[in-house]
């Protein structure tokens, strides 16, 4: 299995609206796994969307995250 680097902010600004839940742990430097367990507990760190059977996750929210921005 082929691990993530570690995104700057700068990359992260590049991402689409949405992400991969993969994407987003390696942004929060947590693995895969603990990032679905923590989707499926409601607490991932960023906003998640639900789409058919994928999970996205919103790239503006992990930004907010990750400035210490409040949410909106």
């Amino acid at each position: 299995m082929t691990e993530i680097p570690a995104p700057t902010l700068d990359d992260i600004r590049g991402w689409s609206a949405t992400v991969d839940v993969p994407t987003a742990c390696a942004a929060f430097g947590v693995s895969r796994s603990y990032g679905y367990e923590l989707v499926k507990r409601g607490e991932f760190p960023a906003r998640t969307l639900k789409v058919g059977g994928r999970v996205r996750v919103i790239t503006a929210s992990v930004l907010a995250e990750l400035e210490g921005v409040p949410a909106a």
